[in-house]
C-alpha cells in the first residue's frame, strides 16, 4: 500500500517539495514515494514547486531503472499497473535528462552578461558584518530628557556632516551671537552662516519659502525668495518647489533685514556628499531584493512565489545569489487596520509567519536571507524597531534577523536597509515627493543624510539618546519598501532600490487608483555593481 496523505506530507517537506494539487493526488497513488522522489536530480529539480510535467518526467526515469533493474512492479497502483513496460536491452550510454522548463518573462527580460555576474554562490563563503541595529541597544524611556537627547545628536551629527561636505563662505555661529551682532550681516558684504533644525516650514502668499531655524541657543527666522531674471538660481527653485521638512538640519548662509528681525537666505547647505565612491566586493556574488510580501493576505500572490522559486532552482543567474534581502512586512499582520480580518487567508499572526517560513525554505539552499521588521510585523511601531522575538525567529533556517533600519556589509560593500515607512511623511511634506516616484524620497533622505525627520508626523519615532536614523555613513546601496513600487536607479554614486512587493492590489489600493509594481526580483552584483529585475507576474 501506498503512504498516508499525512506520511507523503512530511516526506515532501523534508524534501523541500511543495507539489500542484494534480500531483498530490497522484502521489497517493503511489507505492513507493521515495524511489520515485529520489529521481528530481536526474530531471534538474531539487527543491521548489513540483508541476505536472517535472513529475511525469521522474516517473519516465523511475519507470525505466525499474526495468533495468528487472523489476516490474510499477509505482502506481491504480493507474500505471495495467501498463506495459516497453523491455530495453544493454544500456549503451546514460540517459539524457529533461531540460528545465523554460519560464517566460514579460518583455524577454531580463539582460545580462556573465561577465557581470561572475561568480556562484556557494563557491563565497559567508560576509554578513552589522554595523548599526537598534536590537538589544534601546535605553529610551520616553521621557523629555530622552527626545532632547536624541535633537540634540542629530543636531551634532549632522552639523559636522554640513561642515564637512558643503561649501560654507564662513565658520557658523551661534544662533543667539548672530542676533547680538546683527548689525554686522547687513548688506552683501558680510554674510552670516548658521546650522540648525527647521520648525514651521509655510510659504507666504508671494510663494516664498519661510522657516524658524532652532539651534541650542535660540530661533532664526529665514526667508528665501523667488528669484527673477539674473538672479534667478535653479537650487533655490528646486527647494521652493519641493519645500522643506519639519525637523530638518540644514545650514543657511545670507544677511538680516535692517531691523533685524527676518534672516534674508543666499544659499542652503546640505550634509550630503557630492559624489560616492562605490566599494567593490572580492566575490562577484550578487543580492537580491524583495519587501512587503505580506503572506497571511488574500491578495499574496502564491503562484508568483512558486514560479520564482522555480526559476532560482533552474537559471544561472540565481546561482549567483547568496544572499536576499526581505526589507519588512513579510507578513500581513493582525489588526493593523480597521477590516483586515475580512482580507485574511491565515488569521493567526504565528501561522503567518511559519508559513513564511515554509515558502523561504523551498529557496534553495545557497541562498542566506537577512529579514527584517516593517509597519505591518510583530515588533514595536516606534522607529528604530527592534528585530523580531526569539519565538518568530525559531521556524527560520539560513535567516539573518536585523531590526529596521539595519547598516551592515556584504563582502565590504556597505548597505543601509530601511523599511520605508517615513515615506509617507516625506509624501506629505514635500512637494516633488509621490507614491508614483518612491525614489525621490530616497533622493532626499541622502540629501538630508536623515531617513525620518519629522517628529510627530505619519512615522512613529523612538527617542533613542543617539538618533538611530541619521545616515551616518554613505550606503553602496540603499534599499526602502513600504509603497509596493519599484525601482532601481544610481544616485551619487549610490544604488537606490525601492524592492517590489509581492501582494496583488488591496481594496484601499484600488480606492485610491493606485496600481501596484509587483513580483520584481531586483539583484545587484556585489563586485561588478551591475543590476537587472527580474519579472514574475
Amino acid at each position: 500500500m501506498g503512504a498516508s496523505e499525512e506520511e507523503m506530507t512530511v516526506l515532501l517537506r523534508t524534501r523541500g517539495m511543495l507539489p500542484a494539487s494534480t500531483v498530490r493526488e497522484k502521489l497517493l497513488d503511489l507505492d513507493d514515494i521515495e524511489s520515485v522522489l529520489d529521481c528530481a536530480p536526474l530531471v534538474g529539480f531539487e527543491r521548489g514547486y513540483l508541476t505536472q510535467e517535472i513529475f511525469d518526467a521522474m516517473l519516465d526515469i523511475w519507470s525505466v531503472r525499474n526495468t533495468t533493474e528487472k523489476t516490474p512492479q510499477s509505482p502506481i497502483l491504480d493507474t500505471k499497473a495495467k501498463q506495459a513496460v516497453p523491455e530495453l536491452g544493454r544500456t549503451i550510454a546514460p540517459m539524457k535528462a529533461p531540460e528545465p522548463l523554460d519560464i517566460k518573462f514579460r518583455n524577454n527580460l531580463p539582460d545580462w552578461n556573465t561577465s557581470d555576474f561572475s561568480e556562484n554562490a556557494s563557491d563565497a563563503p559567508s560576509d554578513i558584518l552589522v554595523h548599526y541595529d537598534i536590537t538589544g541597544n534601546s535605553i529610551t524611556e520616553g521621557k523629555m530628557a530622552d527626545i532632547t537627547s536624541c535633537f540634540s545628536d542629530r543636531l551634532q551629527s549632522i552639523r559636522k556632516m554640513i561642515i564637512q561636505n558643503s561649501r560654507l563662505p564662513r565658520t557658523p555661529t551661534e544662533i543667539s551671537r548672530l542676533h547680538a551682532e546683527s548689525s554686522r550681516y547687513q548688506g552683501y558684504e558680510n554674510k552670516a552662516v548658521a546650522i540648525g533644525l527647521v520648525n514651521e516650514p509655510r510659504y507666504t502668499k508671494n510663494g516664498h519659502l519661510m522657516w524658524n531655524l532652532e539651534d541650542e541657543t535660540g530661533e532664526l527666522t529665514c526667508l528665501l525668495t523667488k528669484r527673477k531674471g539674473d538672479d534667478r538660481d535653479r537650487a533655490h527653485e528646486q527647494i521652493l518647489e519641493a519645500g522643506l521638512m519639519p525637523d530638518d538640519v540644514l545650514g543657511v548662509s545670507g544677511t538680516f533685514s535692517q531691523t533685524g528681525d527676518m534672516f534674508y537666505v543666499d544659499d542652503l547647505h546640505f550634509p550630503m556628499k557630492a559624489s560616492h565612491q562605490k566599494v567593490s566586493a572580492e566575490h562577484g556574488v550578487s543580492v537580491a531584493f524583495l519587501s512587503d510580501i505580506h503572506v497571511g493576505s488574500k491578495t499574496f500572490l502564491e503562484a508568483q512565489w512558486h514560479k520564482m522559486v522555480r526559476w532560482f532552482h533552474t537559471d544561472p543567474l540565481a546561482k549567483t545569489i547568496k544572499y536576499l534581502i526581505l526589507s519588512g512586512d513579510c507578513v500581513d499582520g493582525v489588526g493593523i487596520y480597521p477590516g483586515q480580518d475580512s482580507e485574511l487567508s491565515i488569521p493567526d499572526l504565528f501561522g503567518q509567519y511559519a508559513e513564511f517560513a515554509r515558502l523561504l525554505e523551498l529557496l534553495p539552499e545557497w541562498v542566506e536571507c537577512v529579514m527584517l521588521p516593517g509597519n505591518h510585523d510583530a515588533v514595536r511601531p516606534a522607529e528604530p524597531q527592534p528585530t523580531f522575538e526569539k519565538d518568530i525567529q525559531q521556524d527560520y533556517n539560513t535567516t539573518t534577523f536585523v531590526g529596521n533600519p539595519c547598516d551592515f556589509s556584504l563582502h565590504g560593500v556597505r548597505l543601509l536597509s530601511y523599511h520605508g515607512k517615513s515615506i509617507d511623511d516625506f509624501v506629505a511634506g514635500l512637494r516633488t515627493v509621490t507614491y508614483a516616484d518612491p525614489v525621490e524620497a530616497m533622493r532626499q533622505m541622502l540629501r538630508r543624510r536623515h531617513l525620518a525627520p519629522q517628529w510627530g508626523g505619519k512615522t512613529p519615532l523612538s527617542p533613542e539618546p543617539e538618533d538611530g536614523l541619521v545616515i551616518r555613513e554613505v550606503p553602496d546601496i540603499f534599499v526602502t519598501g513600504h509603497v509596493h513600487g519599484h525601482a532601481c536607479i544610481d544616485f551619487k554614486g549610490t544604488t537606490l532600490i525601492c524592492s517590489s512587493t509581492w501582494q496583488d492590489q488591496t481594496s484601499y489600493q484600488r480606492m485610491l487608483g493606485f496600481q501596484p509594481k509587483p513580483c520584481m526580483l531586483t539583484i545587484v552584483n556585489l563586485k561588478s555593481h551591475a543590476t537587472t529585475a527580474i519579472p514574475f507576474a
